[in-house]
């Protein structure tokens, strides 16, 4: 079994998303120091983290940072050197894919929507509101979000075609090679 270990970005910080004037404390000051809240290691070994990511080569990404009440946190973590799925690179562009990647999977997670049903609305953007607080890591082998989202506002409404097809429309769909 890996030991935990933290991270340590590379390069300069990167900067916060919208709205960090307004937060009240200690979320900013979490997502400036969110490197020291990071660990990585096995799925057992981050067991007890407040949450995690699994990455596609077995490891794991967990916060450890203290609570921060009347807000939510979410985590995505994706490796650096990981191939751009082609389908989703046709999509979206692979200019910076995996960091913009993981702030669409935190926003998902704050905001308890499907990513699917999101790209519908954002594609791989981040809500302009300010309602998410977020800052992209980059390590020497991971992309990482930490996002932090107010507890007390429950998620936007999606319209029900956003969560599901009729049994025709599923029908109706058809998958292409490489999607």
């Amino acid at each position: 079994m890996e030991p935990a270990r933290r991270i340590v970005p590379t390069g300069p910080a990167p900067s916060s998303g919208a709205g960090d004037a307004a937060a009240p404390r200690p979320v900013p000051g979490l997502l400036a120091a969110a490197e020291r809240h990071l660990r990585i290691g096995s799925p057992a070994a981050m067991a007890d983290a407040v949450t995690r990511s699994h990455l596609d080569d077995g490891r794991c990404v967990g916060w450890y940072g203290p609570p921060a009440p009347g807000w939510r946190v979410a985590i995505d973590a994706e490796r650096a050197d990981a191939p751009v799925p082609p389908a989703l690179a046709r999509r979206f562009g692979a200019s910076d894919f995996w960091a913009r990647w993981t702030r669409a999977e935190c926003c998902c997670k704050l905001a308890d929507v499907p990513v699917a049903a999101w790209w519908r609305r954002h594609g791989l953007g981040t809500p302009a509101d300010g309602s998410a607080l977020w800052r992209t890591l980059r390590t020497a082998d991971l992309v990482v979000t930490v996002g932090f989202a107010p507890a007390t506002l429950p998620p936007p409404p999606l319209p029900p075609r956003d969560l599901a097809l009729s049994d025709v429309q599923s029908q109706l769909s058809r998958l292409w090679s490489g999607q």
